[in-house]
């Protein structure tokens, strides 16, 4: 990293494991814009980031709106500086087999994931293609290789997966790289709110994930955190367009 402190963006940044990447970037030096629906949503990751002796600021944004995705990253780059790395993490999950699936519930989805992605990335690479440095950083999920009734989150997952590819095309000459990071079965509300939703306790939902995962334990939000650093890093500089699965066994 140079001498001059650089700016990240991690949206979802509230809780779980966009909270985790926050406070990572934080603790690798960068300043952080902790972008989340609801800026106050997002005062506990800022407070960790300042007890560390970073700097973070909180922005609200429905990052699915093109107008609220572009101010919160011109907001963030007025207060911190230029971006150059983006964490798009924000996401939803609205699971139901395909035949009890609502058009809501697919396009909420489509929407926050792939909608948002898009324009978080269209707003922040501007500022990388003017410093001639970027990191644009996606996270996808082993449900990209299908997963029963999350035909929508599978579907935007994998979508995720092309759209890095595609921006490692068409950034590299730029300096900036794109990458995935695919996460398996991890601990956090969200999941817990999945197995609330599909009517099985979360004891119940971790010990069938265990079954699947050779490592025998289910994942950390701080484990997906250190990929994303380590794609963040002068150490991946010459790693684009890749996806790496982080899910305790050979996943992709």
């Amino acid at each position: 990293m140079s001498s001059t402190q650089r700016t990240a963006i991690v949206t979802g940044a509230a809780r779980g494991i966009g909270a985790a990447i926050a406070l990572r970037l934080a603790k690798d030096g960068y300043a952080v814009g902790v972008v989340d629906l609801h800026a106050d949503k997002c005062a506990d990751t800022v407070a960790a980031i300042s007890e560390m002796g970073g700097r973070a600021v909180a922005v609200g944004a429905d990052i699915s709106k093109p107008d609220q995705a572009a101010a919160a990253v011109e907001t963030i780059a007025a207060q911190l500086g230029g971006v150059g790395v983006l964490v798009n993490n924000a996401g939803i999950t609205r699971d139901n087999l395909l035949f009890k699936m609502s058009d809501d519930d697919w396009d909420s989805v489509i929407e926050v994931h792939l909608r948002g992605s898009f324009l978080m990335t269209r707003a922040a690479q501007r500022h990388m293609v003017d410093a001639g440095w970027g990191r644009i950083i996606n996270i996808s999920s082993t449900s990209a290789l299908g997963a029963r009734g999350q035909v929508n989150y599978s579907a935007v997952k994998a979508g995720l997966q092309g759209f890095t590819k595609a921006l490692a095309i068409e950034l590299g000459k730029f300096g900036i790289t794109a990458n995935a990071v695919a996460p398996g079965f991890v601990v956090t509300e969200m999941t817990r709110a999945s197995a609330e939703r599909i009517g099985i306790s979360f004891d119940e939902q971790v010990q069938r994930a265990l079954t699947r995962i050779p490592l025998g334990r289910p994942g950390r939000p701080e484990d997906i955190a250190n990929t994303v650093s380590f794609f963040a890093s002068e150490d991946a500089a010459f790693v684009s367009g890749q996806v790496l699965y982080v899910a305790g066994g050979p996943r992709g």
